[in-house]
């Protein structure tokens, strides 16, 4: 047999594509060539495969009077990494007929090493996902990755140490075979939230934290402004601790984003993200992008919390990166190599100071010019401020406050008791009305008559309120959903006016008050 046909798989976007790896051998001067749209990394191959052949006792390639043509198909995908490494070397072995195995069903992902090791690779919850709708029955991964493999069920999977144990495994010429082992699926066991910051650790800003909670309940972006040294940024680290634990599917579609992205630490994700980017990140790294286009903070930030310190002095381009995904929850990429749209439904938490010295208003000197200050506030435009649902002014700490043991008041997880509840009255009128909302951030402009009831008091203040305060659609929605919010966090099935009043209180006063 001088032809073979075994399958691998690489990462498209947040997806993946299953690939045909044909190996063809014929006679005639050495060649080995590798076609399909290859780049650096598998064009590369050549060597790593022939040194790991080699070394797991089998004659090179590279020492045979022949031409090796490897094509990687369909031909019009562009093929990237180091994933085709196990399934290349695999089939010049069955090719060449050193090997003989039936490799129907079956799925080789891994970067093979000189000495014949396999090495992890990236994107692997994604890879086995498609592997799996795609009729597989069995996938060979390494063993770094075997775990993370291994949350999908109804799949087999197999850990690879070396290229030598899986020829073992497969070859049906061997003398001895050596058998793997297949791994059992893998139980999710929630992550103790990071209690590094509680929000019972800063005292008094009642009305930040109370703020925090209503964010957290319902999913509603937050920003919170005051002087320097108030707690803003720990506030923000004690948010996380506040969020309800992923459920299965979102563990899933999150490990998959950061498997891609190969942040992975650890097999899985099960607390929702906390990514928080320095003031000085570029625009690609926070939105995304590339000549080939990956995910930024923004993506890596998907059912966690994305918080953005010193918010104005982020690059304007960053800024307005949060336009789409604050409105619509995802991100669309589009360069000249491709282009992509990633998930991005998170929580904005952004902290700043008032002005750029960060004494305006206080008691202490302002130094900044009035261009200096219309330069700070116009960073952050009409549009942005129009998508944040809370703002909220975290003001000077008396000292007494500070040094007092009872200003400190409840801790993250009586608080997240009660987030917890309101979440479920909202997941399960979402459910009553054949919605797939999660929280009430989400709703739609059409859905809000619906699951949003106003007596005709409570909607004349809301009008009139919105009136002298010359709220937008946008925003007057907002308020709306806020105050639903605010109402499922008493337990209350109506929206009050003490509800409404509450919502329009976190609308941004005029930013020259900030």
């Amino acid at each position: 047999m001088s032809f073979s046909k075994v399958h691998s798989a690489q990462v498209r976007v947040l997806d993946a594509a299953v690939i045909d790896v044909e190996v063809d051998l014929s006679g005639g001067l050495h060649a080995f060539s590798i076609v399909g749209l290859p780049d650096k990394a598998v064009e590369e191959a050549r060597d790593r495969v022939s040194s790991a052949i080699k070394n797991s006792g089998f004659k090179s390639p590279k020492t045979k009077n022949q031409k090796v043509v490897i094509s990687l198909a369909p031909a019009d995908i562009k093929k990237e990494g180091s994933n085709f490494d196990l399934a290349i070397a695999l089939g010049y072995l069955l090719a060449a007929q050193d090997i003989r195995f039936n490799p129907q069903g079956k799925l080789f992902l891994g970067e093979l090493a000189l000495d014949g090791r396999l090495r992890p690779v990236t994107g692997i919850l994604p890879l086995v996902r498609q592997a799996l709708e795609s009729g597989f029955t069995e996938v060979y991964v390494p063993e770094a990755n075997a775990e993370e493999a291994a949350l999908i069920g109804d799949v087999s999977i197999f850990a690879v140490p070396s290229l030598s144990a899986i020829v073992s495994h497969l070859n049906e010429k061997a003398e001895k075979k050596i058998s793997l082992k297949k791994k059992p699926q893998t139980k999710i066991v929630p992550a103790e939230p990071d209690h590094a910051v509680d929000i019972s650790d800063i005292k008094g800003q009642e009305t930040a934290k109370r703020g925090l909670e209503i964010a957290a309940a319902g999913a509603h972006n937050i920003a919170m402004y005051g002087p320097p040294g108030t707690g803003k940024t720990m506030l923000a680290r004690a948010f996380a601790t506040l969020l309800p634990q992923l459920s299965f599917d979102e563990i899933l579609e999150v490990t998959s984003i950061h498997s891609v992205a190969g942040i992975l630490k650890g097999s899985l994700v099960t607390a929702p993200p906390f990514r928080s980017p320095h003031h000085t990140a570029s625009h690609v790294s926070v939105a995304g992008g590339g000549s080939i286009p990956k995910p930024g903070e923004i993506t890596l930030a998907h059912r966690g919390v994305l918080f953005l310190d010193e918010f104005p002095e982020f690059e304007h381009r960053v800024i307005e990166a949060l336009r789409q995904p604050l409105e619509d929850r995802i991100i669309s990429i589009s360069r000249v190599k491709g282009s992509a749209t990633y998930p991005a439904q998170f929580i904005l938490v952004a902290a700043m100071n008032p002005c750029p010295c960060g004494n305006y208003g206080t008691r202490k000197e302002c130094i900044c010019t009035p261009s200096n200050l219309l330069r700070y506030r116009r960073k952050i435009s009409g549009p942005i401020i129009d998508r944040v649902d809370m703002w909220v002014e975290v003001g000077d700490i008396t000292y007494t406050t500070l040094s007092a043991e009872t200003a400190r008041g409840e801790k993250s997880e009586r608080v997240r008791t009660r987030i917890s509840t309101a979440r479920e009255l909202q997941k399960k009128r979402f459910f009553e009305n054949n919605l797939q909302y999660k929280t009430n951030s989400e709703m739609r402009a059409r859905d809000i008559d619906t699951l949003i009831k106003l007596t005709e008091p409570v909607q004349t203040l809301l009008n009139q309120s919105a009136a002298k305060l010359g709220l937008s659609g946008r925003a007057y929605h907002r308020v709306m959903k806020l105050a639903r919010t605010i109402a499922d966090l008493e337990g209350s099935e109506t929206v009050e006016q003490s509800h409404v009043m509450e919502a329009l209180s976190y609308r941004p006063k005029q930013l020259t008050s900030m």
